[in-house]
């Protein structure tokens, strides 16, 4: 009998992690409690209790001055900011996997999006992942799925954002996904399986198809545990799961050459060992018997190569290089210019003594117990990495413009190097490109080439997309009377088009002011920012009648408000006539100063005492409303001359004569 030992058996990173954070804390001293149990594994815990560390179910069960750990499966938006605001030290093992559907399903919500969550409703993970929401759907099956879109007759173009489990089986989510995008028009996957999940349960497939039994170590509420139980089966007629060694029946192996062993993510390593130790002492195969469970662990996980992604602990930050230990007989270092990218980064800023970071393994010499590593490259390659999943996702980032060529602009994105073609700039043609030079802007990423690193991007998409969702708010909403403040992208010699935000409407010349204006570039340019009403709308023709001048604009309006019959005011003399001046007391509101009323004498003509232009004081004399006529006089200001009562009698006379031509000279001037 052969026995084998799947190399992902055990600790994930996450919770592995967890795990050394609880240690790290109770072997400093202080109080410290979970939020649930660390981990599905009743020995692990057990052996945290007898450390000092105790289990909590809720927040309130903290005392003042405890260090509380949340768990690798992450809580609730509540419970976390309930915790914060505790008196409480709090330590957040939630795994970073777990940490990022977190973030996306709270900006789904914030996006208008339904987040939807494909995994078990009763597990911790998916029960915190879903109080990052107001709102969501869980489902355990492609058929929930499905019933659910039926029953409430989902429409297509209804917006869903779609997360996993991150310890969801690949044949789920692969159903859900491709159920959604035969359903959902507006539908955005996010991939959140986690991938040393995905590799333990596809290791855990591989072996379960070439051995006779397999055993599934861990703890039987563990729900990681259990699908591996579930996937084991369905290649394989004889499966155990077990808890620990004392487990193992050796009937269970009779006649049986080949047994595989895997185990989840919660079980400890000594767990494994002492199985595999049981499972040598049942085969009593000499070459089970001499297998050293922590040697096969070292070879699996511990052998590095050339082109390895490894995590590792920064012990020393040295004059030329970073030390990092890699938990082997290596010792890892990092030259100071394969720390950033970025040239005038200096490594103690972006590192200190006790960080965990990933490197990339760029030579090892095994002879001297080296290994070279670099961080730049592996930022490199995640950011070449993000690429593709922004392009893929169709997402919208942001980037630096550099430069402008004969083709287009060049933006960088996180050192990444991204075209953009004219044609994409969002920059009318023959318009400045060089104006959007060392400005920060929106992009989509519409092409990646890793193999030629080249990149393509494109602002037009964004601005398109953005547009077209305004314009479909606009036209929602719109209705007469509805007032917007909106941006003068044209001038014609009928009027001024505005952008309202995404649609443009016009404003006739007519409604852009209550004087005489020659030319809408007498009131508004292009680029005014300007506030309009709606008068009236097309929505099949999609088009828009606005309105600029205002009542409160009305210049008549303006004089009866301001102006009284008896005040004394500054007029010009803006036309001469010969029964007359006419005198503008505010812009677009003039009045008459009668002949009679120039001077406190008789005058030939109004040219005799005033000019066109002239500045002159006058009194208010009267004010027809209905008509909107107001009389002016000078006269009543001046001092009276002798012998007024033979000019006033004179001029009554020239008053009753010139009385009808006055009145018809009015009708004319007010026209």
């Amino acid at each position: 009998m052969s026995v084998t030992v799947a190399e992902s058996a055990g600790f994930c990173f996450g919770v592995n992690r967890a795990v050394e954070l609880v240690e790290q804390a109770a072997d400093s001293g202080k109080k410290v409690c979970t939020l649930g149990p660390i981990i599905h594994n009743r020995h692990a815990v057990a052996r945290l209790e007898q450390m000092g560390v105790r289990v909590i179910n809720t927040p309130e069960e903290a005392k003042p001055g405890d260090t509380v750990v949340i768990r690798s499966h992450g809580v609730t938006k509540a419970v976390q900011q309930l915790l914060e605001a505790m008196d409480v030290e709090v330590v957040d093992a939630t795994c970073p996997f777990v940490k990022r559907i977190h973030g996306i399903v709270e900006k789904a919500e914030e996006e208008g999006r339904l987040p939807i969550i494909i995994g078990t409703r009763s597990h911790p993970e998916v029960e915190g992942i879903a109080g990052w929401c107001s709102k969501c759907k869980i489902f355990e099956s492609v058929q929930e799925l499905e019933e659910w879109v039926q029953t409430d007759k989902i429409p297509r173009d209804f917006p869903v954002s779609m997360v996993c489990q991150t310890t969801s089986t690949e044949y789920l989510w692969k159903t859900c996904e491709n159920f959604a995008k035969k359903v959902f028009t507006n539908l955005k996957i996010f991939d959140t399986i986690c991938k040393a999940t995905e590799f333990r349960q596809s290791e855990a497939a591989k072996l379960s198809r070439i051995c006779q039994a397999m055993v599934v170590v861990g703890d039987t509420h563990s729900s990681n545990t259990g699908r591996l139980a579930m996937i084991c089966r369905e290649h394989c007629d004889r499966v155990v799961l077990v808890d620990n060694a004392s487990e193992l029946d050796p009937d269970f192996f009779c006649g049986v050459a080949d047994v595989g062993i895997t185990a989840g993510a919660s079980t400890p390593a000594w767990i494994i060992k002492e199985v595999n130790k049981t499972m040598s002492e049942i085969t009593n195969v000499e070459a089970v018997q001499e297998e050293n469970f922590a040697e096969l662990l070292e070879q699996s996980i511990k052998t590095l190569n050339t082109g390895d992604k490894v995590l590792g602990i920064v012990t020393g930050i040295g004059s030329t290089e970073v030390q990092i230990d890699l938990g082997t007989k290596h010792a890892g270092y990092i030259p100071y210019d394969e720390v950033s990218a970025d040239p005038t980064v200096k490594p103690e800023d972006i590192l200190k003594v006790g960080d965990e970071i990933e490197v990339f393994v760029v030579r090892v010499n095994d002879q001297e117990g080296t290994c070279q590593l670099s961080k730049k490259k592996l930022d490199g390659m995640k950011i070449w990495d993000d690429m593709t999943t922004w392009c893929e996702e169709k997402a919208t980032v942001e980037g630096v413009i550099t430069e402008e060529n004969k083709g287009g602009l060049v933006a960088s994105i996180k050192g990444i190097r991204v075209f953009i073609p004219a044609s994409q700039s969002g920059i009318a043609k023959g318009g400045d490109m060089a104006s959007l030079v060392g400005k920060t802007t929106e992009l989509k990423i519409t092409e990646v080439n890793r193999a030629r690193r080249r990149v393509i991007g494109s602002i037009r998409a964004v601005s398109s997309e953005s547009r077209k969702a305004a314009q479909e708010k606009i036209w929602n909403e719109i209705e007469v009377g509805a007032k917007y403040h909106g941006t003068v992208k044209s001038l014609t010699s009928y009027g001024a088009f505005v952008d309202i935000g995404g649609v443009d409407g016009m404003v006739h010349v007519s409604e852009l002011s209550w004087n005489r204006i020659k030319t809408p570039a007498d009131v508004v340019a292009v680029g005014d920012e300007i506030d309009v009403y709606v008068i009236s709308f097309d929505p099949v023709k999609h088009k828009i009648s606005l309105g600029y001048k205002t009542a409160e604009m009305n210049p008549w309006n303006q004089f009866m408000t301001g102006y009284n019959v008896g005040d004394v005011v500054d007029a010009k003399i803006v036309k001469l006539m010969t029964f007359g001046a006419f005198a503008e007391i505010i812009p677009g509101v003039d009045g008459l100063i009668h002949i009679s009323q120039i001077a406190n004498r008789r005058i030939g003509k109004p040219e005799d005492v005033l000019s066109e232009g002239q500045e002159v004081q006058v009194k208010i004399t009267e004010v027809d409303a209905e008509n909107k006529r107001i009389s002016l006089s000078i006269r009543a200001l001046l001092e009276p001359v002798e012998e007024a009562e033979e000019v006033q009698a004179d001029e009554e006379a020239v008053e009753a004569v010139e009385s009808e031509e006055t009145a018809e000279a009015e009708e004319t001037a007010e026209a």
